[in-house]
Order: C-alpha cells, then structure tokens, then sequence
C-alpha cells in the first residue's frame, strides 16, 4: 500500500502520467501544493480514471480557493497519518 505524493501542476503532465501509470487499487494519490490544481472541473476525468484513491491536502487547496466535491482531503495531521499507514512513501516532483 504506496502513499504516491504529487506537488506538480496540470500543466506539468509528465509527472502526473508517470505517477498514474505507477498506482494500484490499494494505493492513496496524495494531492499536495500545485497539485491540487488537479481538483477542478475540467481536470476531474482524469482522475476518476486513477485506480487509487485520491485524496487532497486542505490547507493548500484552500490556499488556491479550489472546491474539492467530491474529493476526500486531509489536514497536516491526517497528511502526517497517511505517512505513517502507507509504505513506501514515493513523491512526484
């Protein structure tokens, strides 16, 4: 069970393809920074195709004033509980 970390934006698609090609279906995508750009509307397909679950860093999705519907998100301390639950950690740069 692999917590996958992505910080890059849409507009950064390389990442976000390597990390979708690496998830499984026991996995978690961690949305964080940048990332949570993926949340809106017109990005949302494709990650309803991810076979993982998807989740988001509240802090820095408010930060952006992106709604997350839809989307389960985390506070610090949930990102810290998911660090700890999931093994390995692999973060997407």
């Amino acid at each position: 069970m692999t917590l996958h970390i992505l910080n890059t934006p849409p507009s950064n698609r390389t990442a976000f393809m390597s990390c979708s090609e690496a998830l499984s279906e026991q996995d978690t995508l961690l949305l964080i920074e940048e990332a949570t750009y993926w949340l809106l509307p017109h990005h949302r397909p494709l990650l309803a195709k991810l076979p993982a679950r998807v989740v988001a860093l509240a802090p820095d999705r408010m930060a952006r004033g992106i709604i997350a519907d839809g989307f389960n998100e985390v506070d610090d301390a949930g990102f810290v509980e998911l660090t700890i639950k999931h093994e390995p950690v692999v973060s997407w740069f």
